[in-house]
């Protein structure tokens, strides 16, 4: 009996979400077909110019304008960002500084700082060693 080995596929827009691009601007080919894994290792390996251009200059996916503003998506939220924007628009924002976004950035560092206080908790409680309960 020989083994018979599927191809792995996936939707454009998981694929899309892997490569960090907004679907929506990815050439109508790539919307409207499936992309294997190989496909996909390919285009990260060795990407097109398409995609070259979409990660240089956009429009972003929220999470990836999330990460460029040092924010989180649901401080885009609060701030009113619900579109993919461009990396012009992106750092528009930035030389803006609007409110929202010192806000946002500053919550963004406490949640940081908490994190690597609790890691840092939980390794000291590791190298504890316990006493057995009696």
């Amino acid at each position: 009996m020989t083994s018979h080995q599927n191809t792995q596929t996936m939707k454009p827009a998981s694929a899309a979400k892997k490569l960090g691009v907004y679907l929506q601007a990815t050439p109508a080919e790539f919307q409207e077909g499936v992309v294997s894994r190989s496909e996909l290792n390919a285009l990260q390996a060795d990407p097109p110019e398409w995609l070259q251009e979409l990660r240089r200059n956009g429009p972003h996916p929220r999470p990836v304008v999330a990460a460029k503003l040092g924010v989180s998506v649901s401080g885009l939220a609060r701030g009113g960002v619900t579109e993919a924007l461009t990396t012009e628009q992106i750092d528009a924002l930035k030389t803006e500084s609007p409110e929202w976004l010192q806000q946002e950035r500053a919550t963004q560092a406490e949640v940081r700082k908490e994190a690597v206080r609790i890691k840092e908790k939980n390794a000291a409680r590791a190298d504890v060693p316990r006493r057995p309960r009696s």
